[in-house]
């Protein structure tokens, strides 16, 4: 746990961040930037001009990698001017940012006034190799240009919706008030992170009646392993709204199943605005055979939960929610062997296939994989497959949005990616 002399002090939720606020004169007209803040992510900007500042983004903690998820605030600006902003320090050669997608901007004004939220901003946009890179290390611009909407307004853009820590609280707090939820719905401490914040872990399940509660299969279900994909954090609302509600659909599946929920693997790399690694700086989805407690203790308590549930029941379903920053539409990756592929009954295409017709325009099944590459070997997915649970998936959900029928070429917002997640409680009650 965090104390006076931790060096994981600031990656509490309510740590110590030292803001400082930096006091403009009034004629003065360069931006203010700040990522001081929960899941904040900027490291350096360099004004060129007037309207244009270069912008390089901070590593994941304790790596000299893993620059994708930006999130940062902008004040002091002028309405209307053409302003552009080029992010220097990518470090990946595709993006999606090269088939449409635009950064998201939030203006406290416009919410304020107008109830709007994130929105998608940005013209001219590109993204190319720049000659920033030394030795065999190559770096990436990203490059718009925008107007704010509001004069000294106070903005905040980022890569993804943000879905913080905090914002994981406060919907579990409001689970434990809700004198009905709360019934069926238990939270528990699964463990503490390497800065002492809290990994939950929700147990939902109605009663059951003459004690037949070991018939009941498991559910697993488990999100934000990589901090930086914060789609899967709403789509994991999506699926927990569901299956707290009131509607019949959602008390069959609690009569039917005990689900067992991880909402946030990795608490510390969300607070820090990591991209994709842990505090140790590492990725937590190639840990998942590792027996280290002590540095991955959320991947350990997690496979620890999973092997106990499997001792007191069938497990019909494991699937860890991700977002992918490089492919459209949202699909699936499934394990079978090689001549399980060629058999009549293909056992783990059947949910995939199953959520592809409940959302069409959304889950693409061609897109779909079920090969186990030796590089997945460590991920949650594979190692739960090998542990006896034939439906064990990967959801992926893009950064960006579909390709699919009336939705082709939009971009996903909160609402479609919590419809996802009731999709899937559509897709396993038509399954069971």
């Amino acid at each position: 746990p965090a104390n006076k002399n931790s060096c994981f002090m600031y990656s509490r939720v309510r740590g110590l961040c030292p803001l400082k606020q930096i006091l403009h004169q009034t004629e003065d007209n360069t931006l203010v930037f700040e990522a001081r803040f929960e899941s904040g992510n900027l490291q350096k900007v360099v004004k060129v001009n007037e309207f244009e500042y270069q912008l390089t983004l901070r590593t994941d903690l304790y790596t000299s990698r893993h620059t994708q998820w930006y999130y940062f605030q902008v004040s002091n600006m002028q309405a209307g001017m053409a302003y552009r902003f080029t992010i220097v320090n990518f470090t990946n050669r595709n993006s999606l940012y090269k088939r449409g997608l635009r950064p998201l901007l939030y203006s406290e004004a416009d919410a304020k006034k107008h109830k709007v939220g994130w929105r998608r901003t940005g013209n001219e946009i590109k993204y190319y190799k720049n000659n920033a890179g030394q030795g065999r290390r190559q770096y990436f611009s990203l490059t718009w240009t925008f107007q704010f909407p509001h004069d000294r307004d106070t903005c905040y853009f980022a890569h993804c919706y943000p879905y913080t820590y905090s914002n994981l609280q406060e919907y579990l707090v409001a689970i434990s008030k809700d004198p009905v939820k709360s019934k069926f719905c238990k939270i528990d401490i699964l463990c503490h992170s390497l800065a002492g914040n809290i990994v939950y872990v929700l147990t939902i399940t109605h009663d059951p009646k003459s004690g037949k509660g070991t018939e009941r299969k498991a559910v697993i279900l488990t999100a934000r392993v990589h901090p930086g994909e914060t789609n899967s954090s709403w789509i994991m609302k999506g699926f927990l709204d569901y299956i707290l509600g009131d509607s019949g659909k959602a008390q069959l599946l609690r009569d039917n199943f005990v689900f067992k929920v991880v909402p946030m693997l990795n608490p510390d790399g969300v607070i820090v605005g990591n991209h994709r690694c842990s505090l140790t700086g590492q990725d937590l989805n190639r840990k998942y055979r590792s027996d280290v407690k002590k540095c991955y203790p959320s991947i350990w308590y997690t496979r620890n939960m999973i092997k106990r549930v499997m001792g007191e029941r069938d497990v019909f379903l494991y699937c860890d929610i991700h977002g992918h920053n490089r492919k459209q539409n949202v699909f699936m990756y499934g394990c079978e062997r090689k001549q399980q592929a060629k058999a009549p009954y293909v056992h783990p295409r059947i949910f995939p296939f199953l959520l592809s017709k409940s959302c069409p325009d959304k889950f693409s099944f061609p897109d779909c994989r079920f090969r186990v590459r030796k590089s997945k070997e460590g991920t949650g997915r594979v190692v739960m497959w090998k542990m006896g649970i034939n439906n064990s998936y990967t959801l992926e959900a893009s950064i960006c949005g579909s390709k699919l029928g009336c939705r082709k070429s939009t971009h996903f917002d909160m609402k479609d990616l919590e419809s996802i997640g009731q999709h899937f409680c559509d897709a396993l009650l038509k399954y069971c």
